[in-house]
């Protein structure tokens, strides 16, 4: 249909096409687009250029690209066979493509870099893999089902999707740990210490040198940290604080055919209606009266809200129409300008709320207003009442499994308060850029007046599944060094300082993968990967560095402590048994 417009163009007629498929199409184009460019086109390579300064050495960094590319086509070949018995939404692709970088990369970056350290401590070839299997490999399992876990939350939500985008997150996190645990090693034990080939020059023998041991620059950080914990652990904490203040402004809905490029059909279409007519979609807001409509009375009534709905300057002129039976009556009318923007979900809940209770007062017919305009303002109502119950959910199975994985009733609270400051940082950030407009010139990021109704939800998932995945690693070593004599001051210097860098890389690796989404064009994608790319950012810089040594310096060896009634829970220990000679 879209070549038969265009084809019509001639003889000074200007034709173009609009309307919900053909904005389907162009969204789903789009998406295809960004993803093609995003992730494969900036994602990938700049994840590249992070494992190789993380790693120093080319062979080391293309395993991990190896391991996620697997895991991505596995995930999809799944996705695919899911798709036969459930409706799945096209952006389950994206999420594959994006967690599957992410996660592979992140889970094989821990491993491989544990293995050389291991093997530049002196251990043999099949005893070094033998000792990742039981510290690295475990934390992989315990971040993997941390984040599993997280994006389970959003399976119960009743939206196709919000579940599209769960499924594909819960498939590529299994297939990834799974690969990290079977595949990785057995690379590992094929190449052996061909891992260390191609060395990038000068950086690579100073980085193999260096693994394990505490880095200078961090040392000194975490140890002025510790040093004085209260005010640091107050500075941080107060600027986390006070990112988060504008989330207190938020509006969300869903973004519209406005927002599509201008390349676009559907955009075009839009654009000349709403330039000529005053109207921009074709999507009109309908009023169906279930009665006895030929009655005087209720066909007053009709003629009224006919009436109030034309007066009304968000709406153009309604048509009313009538059932053969005369049991139904319908007055429908287009809204001025994108049938989501929010003068139009104003309207539409001015006219649940004041104009239908007024004018059918007293009557006993049903009446119900729909159409695209009330499907956003249902569906926002819908991810409000779930945001509460998906928080809930999450949390209480992330303390649980924390608990268990390292025994301690505390510790797993300062995980998670620590995950909310970061999430709720990234929200107010995310509304003071793209609401308010703070650096989003600087950034090449679109003007819009609502924040994705599903992306508060869908963001504090994400962002606490992934930042569960360092914070498990890093946790992992202080526990390790803890249970090898150290006090918990020390285990937390030396473990922060001697993995800053591999957390550094894996988040800066995460942080790549979602500014490939930030770089696309598809607004709600924007929003997405700015919101998880700060947070990581914040997460694994002031939270990582700071504010954990200092929450952790302050309270010491109470950072263990595990009520007694609870002494029947399972000895786990993530930490596996490292040799207590190296530390």
């Amino acid at each position: 249909m879209i070549e038969v417009v265009d084809a019509a163009q001639s003889g000074g007629f200007e034709t173009a096409v609009t309307g919900e498929f053909t904005a389907d199409r162009d969204f789903t184009r789009l998406s295809e687009e960004d993803l093609r460019k995003g992730e494969f086109q900036f994602g990938l390579p700049a994840a590249l250029v992070i494992l190789l300064l993380v790693f120093g050495a080319v062979v080391a960094g293309l395993v991990p690209v190896l391991v996620a590319l697997v895991a991505i086509v596995v995930s999809l070949g799944l996705t695919a066979l899911l798709g036969q018995a459930f409706e799945l939404s096209i952006f389950v692709v994206n999420m594959i493509s994006g967690m599957g970088l992410a996660l592979g990369i992140d889970y094989s970056l821990f491993v491989v870099s544990r293995y050389r350290e291991e093997r530049r401590l002196g251990s043999e070839q099949l005893a070094a893999i033998g000792t990742v299997g039981s510290t690295a490999s475990r934390a992989v399992l315990f971040s993997g089902s941390a984040f599993v876990l997280a994006m389970t939350g959003m399976l119960l939500v009743p939206d196709t999707i919000l579940r599209s985008l769960a499924a594909g997150a819960i498939l590529i996190g299994i297939v990834t740990v799974i690969a990290a645990l079977t595949l990785l090693p057995a690379v590992l034990s094929l190449i052996g210490d061909r891992v260390n080939s191609l060395r990038v020059p000068w950086l690579g023998r100073r980085v193999e040198e260096s693994a394990g041991a505490e880095g200078r620059v961090w040392s000194r950080v975490v140890r002025a940290v510790t040093s004085k914990p209260l005010l640091a652990a107050a500075l941080s904490a107060g600027a986390l604080v006070a990112a988060a203040l504008p989330v207190l402004t938020i509006e969300t809905g869903l973004t519209g055919v406005r927002e599509l490029p201008d390349r676009f059909a559907a955009k075009q279409g839009f654009t000349l209606l709403e330039d000529e007519f005053g109207i921009g979609t074709a999507d009109p807001v309908q009023v169906v009266v279930e009665g006895d409509v030929r009655s005087a009375g209720l066909r007053r009534a009709v003629d009224e809200l006919a009436r109030r709905v034309g007066a009304d300057g968000a709406f153009r002129p309604p048509e009313v129409s009538t059932s053969p039976d005369g049991r139904l009556a319908r007055v429908e009318a287009l809204v001025a300008g994108d049938s989501r923007d929010k003068r139009a979900l104003q309207a539409v809940e001015r006219l649940r709320s004041e104009i239908v209770p007024d004018v059918f007062a007293g009557s006993d017919a049903e009446v119900l207003v729909t159409g695209e305009t009330a499907e956003v303002v249902d569906y926002r109502a819908l991810t409000d009442t779930w945001l509460p119950i998906v928080f809930v959910f999450v949390l209480a199975l992330s303390f649980v499994l924390l608990t268990v994985a390292f025994r301690s009733a505390v510790l797993p609270a300062v995980a998670i308060a620590l995950n909310l400051l970061s999430v709720g940082a990234a929200y107010g950030l995310m509304v003071l850029v793209f609401l308010h407009g703070v650096g989003r010139g600087l950034l090449g990021l679109t003007a819009v007046d609502v924040i994705a109704a599903w992306l508060p939800l869908f963001l504090f998932a994400v962002l606490f599944g992934l930042s569960m995945d360092y914070t498990v690693f890093l946790l992992s070593r202080i526990r390790e060094r803890v249970a090898g004599g150290d006090t918990t001051v020390d285990a937390v210097a030396f473990s922060v300082a001697s993995t800053a860098r591999i957390i550094t890389g894996a988040a800066l690796i995460i942080i790549a993968v979602f500014v490939g989404f930030a770089a696309g064009d598809q607004v709600e994608f924007q929003q997405m990967g700015f919101g998880v790319a700060v947070a990581l950012l914040i997460d694994a810089t002031l939270v990582r560095l700071v504010l954990l040594p200092a929450v952790l310096a302050l309270l010491g060896e109470r950072t263990w402590y595990l009520p007694a009634w609870l002494g029947w829970l399972p000895h786990v220990e993530i930490e596996g048994a490292a040799p207590a000679a190296r530390r």
